[in-house]
C-alpha cells in the first residue's frame, strides 16, 4: 500500500476518534542548534519578552542559544511536515537533582491552539522524574498566562510576586512506565522524522 494510502487511513480513524492524537516530540542535540536559533527568530517582540522576559532583540537570542547546553540539559523540539521547528522546549538542570530544572518553552503562532506546550511540558516531566529530579519549575512573567495555566493543570503551585510568578510541580520517583514511555517517544519521533524527510524527497 502506498504511503500516502496509509497516511489518510490513519488520519480517517483519528477524526474517528479510534486512535489517538500523537505529537512526535524529539529529542535536540547540537547539530540542531542553527534550526533552534531559526525557531527562536521567528518569534514576535511581545513573545520574545513572554519567553525571555524581556524583549530579546536578535543577538541577545543568538548568545541564548550559542550558550546551550545540549548534554547537560534535555532539548525538545516538534517538527512539521517541512522539518520547521513549530515548538522548542529547554530544561535547564540544576547542579543536583535536589536542585530541581527549569522549563522553558516557545511555539510559534502559526501553531499555538494545538496543546503543544503542555505536551512539551509532559515529555520534560517524565524526562526529569527518569533524572530523579524532585522538582521542575517555571519562572515567568504574571502576564504569561498561557504558560501558567500549563503548570497549574499538570499540577504545579504557582506563586505571583509582583510581575513574575514561579511554579512549582513536585515530581515523584521514576518507574518502570516512565522509562519505557522516555524509550519509545524517542524512537516514535525518529520514526516520525524520518519518514517526513522521505516523504520530502518524493514531492
Amino acid at each position: 500500500m502506498p504511503f500516502s494510502a496509509v497516511k489518510n487511513w490513519v488520519q480517517r480513524l483519528r477524526r474517528q476518534r479510534w486512535l489517538p492524537v500523537v505529537v512526535p516530540i524529539r529529542p535536540l542535540s547540537q547539530r540542531h542548534r542553527d534550526r533552534v536559533l531559526a525557531h527562536l527568530l521567528q518569534l514576535s517582540e511581545s513573545d520574545r519578552f513572554l519567553r525571555f522576559g524581556y524583549a530579546a532583540n536578535d543577538e541577545q537570542v543568538r548568545r541564548y542559544v550559542e550558550k546551550l547546553d545540549f548534554v547537560r540539559d534535555e532539548v525538545f523540539g516538534i517538527f512539521n511536515r517541512n522539518l520547521d521547528l513549530i515548538a522548542v522546549a529547554h530544561l535547564a538542570y540544576g547542579p543536583t537533582p535536589e536542585a530541581g530544572a527549569e522549563f522553558g518553552v516557545s511555539v510559534l503562532q502559526s501553531a499555538r491552539g494545538l496543546g503543544l506546550g503542555a505536551r512539551l511540558f509532559a515529555r520534560a516531566g517524565r524526562h526529569a522524574r527518569n533524572r530523579c529530579v524532585k522538582t521542575m519549575y517555571i519562572h515567568a512573567l504574571s502576564q504569561n498566562s498561557a504558560m501558567l495555566k500549563i503548570a497549574r493543570n499538570a499540577g504545579a503551585r504557582v506563586v505571583y510576586h509582583g510581575s513574575e510568578a514561579e511554579a512549582h510541580l513536585r515530581l515523584p520517583a521514576p518507574d518502570m512506565e516512565t522509562r519505557l514511555a522516555q524509550r519509545l517517544d524517542t524512537q516514535f519521533a525518529e520514526l516520525d522524522y524520518l519518514l517526513k524527510k522521505h516523504l520530502r524527497r518524493l514531492i
